[in-house]
């Protein structure tokens, strides 16, 4: 966890900027502002995550038979820890397409496989979870939820245990921040600003 934590930050995936505060497209101001987009243009990074996307597989998820990517961000993961795994993958839209046959899932999932889905970033839960739901409409049987990083919301967790589907991350926001103090890329007093944005994001500068 520390270690993809320290690579988040080496490559500037992840910002805090607990005086400033961003913005998210909900509304919620944040101290952090994480793209693990950036990842993919790392070879060693990309690869170190990978590998711990499978391991952690094995681990919790025993028995996976297929592994699906959520558009867009998590298809590159997905394909790499397929690679990795030696399993077959599919990827899953946001929607199903407007035109030709108006898949939503794109690759061959059968029913009743062991499916785990990959997303680059926990939140709320929300995108991944409609990507679940998809896949279990085509008869998929998800055991479970695979990221990089989460933010460790209390939302999610709710999301999460509301949908009865179990998730793993390789690194979360209380080791960051953690980390981040350790390389001084903040004080000790911001660091008390970023615990209590977690604690309650919606009424953190209220």
């Amino acid at each position: 966890m520390k270690q993809i934590a320290q690579d988040l930050l080496q490559i500037n995936a992840v910002a805090l900027s607990p005086q400033k505060p961003f913005v998210w497209a909900s509304g919620i101001k944040s101290p952090i502002y994480c793209d693990n987009r950036l990842t993919i243009s790392y070879p060693k990074i990309r690869r170190r995550i990978a590998q711990g996307l499978a391991a952690l597989i094995k681990k919790s998820f025993p028995g996976t038979e297929v592994i699906a990517g959520t558009a867009t961000a998590g298809i590159p993961h997905a394909a790499w820890v397929a690679a990795e795994l030696n399993l077959p993958l599919v990827y899953v839209r946001s929607k199903p397409k407007d035109h030709g046959q108006g898949r939503q899932i794109e690759g061959v999932l059968k029913a009743g496989q062991k499916t785990i889905l990959i997303d680059d970033l926990i939140s709320t839960g929300g995108s991944v979870l409609k990507a679940v739901a998809a896949s279990q409409k085509e008869g998929a049987d998800v055991i479970g939820v695979c990221g990089i990083f989460s933010y460790q919301l209390n939302a999610a967790e709710d999301n999460f245990a509301a949908a009865k589907i179990p998730f793993e991350t390789l690194t979360n926001y209380g080791e960051l921040i953690d980390v981040a103090e350790e390389r001084s890329l903040i004080t000790a007093e911001e660091k008390g600003l970023l615990k209590k944005w977690r604690q309650n994001p919606e009424h953190w500068l209220k």
